[in-house]
Formats: structure tokens, C-alpha cells, sequence
């Protein structure tokens, strides 16, 4: 479900249900807030690397997951994923991530909440939780990050897909590049991260993370969801999004 290979000083974790298409469980979920405390702890992880295995980067939370446990069960997974959020943000160390294929749902949320998004120019962006009849109950705060929040509230009605290209004009994605090089320039700013004094590079991700976050909103998020679907406007049934 996750790999983690070292390479010397950054650190790869690598989304690894590409028969899911990388489907964000809650074992994955738990998987990668395990790889981020360790990370923490280890003198010699400098930066790390996020990116998925198969077609693409990562097509949301599981569906098949969601559909099976009752709603709070799936309000506690939403927590965790908002915590892994939290980590991401808090973590000392600059996250790459490398987006192809897709950035779906909360694949979408998982690529915004890294330090560093390089997207492939073709790959395929879009938050389609409103369109499936629920909202998004985490990634709010990550998304304010990145863009305005007229912007923000017309990528949550997901009233059409972007391309990586368009990610990266609005802000979502730092670099769009074409697909074949979308690893290699990851692992390219990666190192070059890597490289930089460790004290100075530290310093700037608690500068950011303390003085531009937006802590809270998901929980709120959380809220709206809840009532959305005590409202009887959200399906209990999940369908898998197609993009």
C-alpha cells in the first residue's frame, strides 16, 4: 500500500495501489502518518518525495472503503485524513509531490498540502464531491493555501476538470511539466532541497506553516458535512470518480 525508499537524504513514499488507483484508504492513511513520524525522527531524511505508482497519482478516498462503514465511521477517517493534512504542513522537512495520470477528490487535497507540486502537463485535476451529492470534509485549508477563496469555491463545485497545465495557471501546481519528466524534475528539486543549509530550509517551512495556515477549516468542513448529509442532500452510496 506504501514503499518507502531512501534515497540518500529524501525520502520517497510511494503510493502503492495502483489496482485502486491509489485509492486513499484508511491503512494507507495511517501508513503515511507513520512515514511522516519517522521522517521527523530521522537526522538524516532531509526532504521528502511523494508520488504514486501506476496510471496516475492518486484517484481519491476509497469508495468501496467508504461505502461499506456508517457515517461516523467515515467522519473518523475524514479526521485522520485532515491529521495527515496537519502533519504535512508541520513536518520540518520540504514534501515534493509528483502528480501524473489524476488528482482526484482527496488526491487533489493530498497534492496541494506538499510544499513543492509538480504536475504533468496532461494529468487530470478536479474536486468531484459536490457533483456526487457530498463536501469535501477535509483539504479546505490547503486549498485557501494555494488560491482565493472565490477560486477555492469554484474548484469545490468541480464544475469541470483542469489539466496540469491549468493547475499550474492557477496556482495549484508550482511546475507543470511534460509527463515523461514529471519524476525526474520531482526528484530534481527534491535534491536540490536536500542540498540547502538544513536550519534555513527548516525555518522556512515553521515560518509558513505558522503565519499562513488556515487551521480550523477543515474541521468546520467537517460540520458542513455532517449537515449536508443530515439535510438527506448527500447519497450514502459512493460512486468512483471519473474526472
Amino acid at each position: 500500500m506504501l514503499k518507502v525508499a531512501p534515497e540518500g537524504r529524501v525520502y520517497e513514499l510511494v503510493l502503492d495501489r495502483p489496482q485502486l488507483r491509489n485509492a486513499l484508504d484508511l491503512e494507507t492513511t495511517e501508513r503515511l502518518l507513520g512515514a511522516l513520524d519517522a521522517v521527523s525522527n530521522d537526522p538524516r531524511a532531509a526532504v521528502v518525495l511523494l508520488r504514486g505508482e501506476g496510471a496516475g497519482f492518486c484517484a481519491g478516498s476509497d469508495v468501496k472503503e467508504m461505502a461499506r462503514v456508517d457515517f461516523e465511521t467515515r467522519l473518523r477517517i475524514a479526521e485522520r485524513k485532515a491529521m495527515l493534512m496537519q502533519r504535512l504542513a508541520r513536518l520540518e522537512r520540504p514534501v515534493v509531490v509528483a502528480v501524473h495520470g489524476f488528482a482526484l477528490g482527496g488526491g487533489f487535497m493530498l497534492a496541494i498540502g506538499c510544499d513543492v507540486v509538480v504536475s504533468a502537463v496532461d494529468a487530470v485535476w478536479r474536486l468531484p464531491e459536490v457533483e456526487l451529492g457530498f463536501f469535501p470534509p477535509w483539504g479546505l485549508e490547503a486549498l485557501l493555501g494555494r488560491v482565493s477563496p472565490a477560486r477555492a469555491r469554484r474548484l469545490v463545485w468541480g464544475e469541470a476538470p483542469l489539466s496540469g497545465a491549468e493547475a499550474a495557471g492557477l496556482g495549484l501546481a508550482d511546475e507543470a511539466v511534460p509527463n515523461e519528466a514529471t519524476l525526474e524534475r520531482a526528484r530534481e528539486i527534491a535534491q536540490r532541497l536536500a542540498s540547502l543549509p538544513e536550519g534555513s530550509v527548516r525555518a522556512a517551512k515553521r515560518f509558513f506553516a505558522q503565519h499562513l495556515s488556515r487551521e480550523g477549516l477543515d474541521a468546520i468542513a467537517r460540520e458542513v458535512y455532517r449537515a449536508n448529509c443530515e439535510d438527506g442532500a448527500a447519497e450514502t452510496t459512493f460512486r468512483h470518480p471519473r474526472g
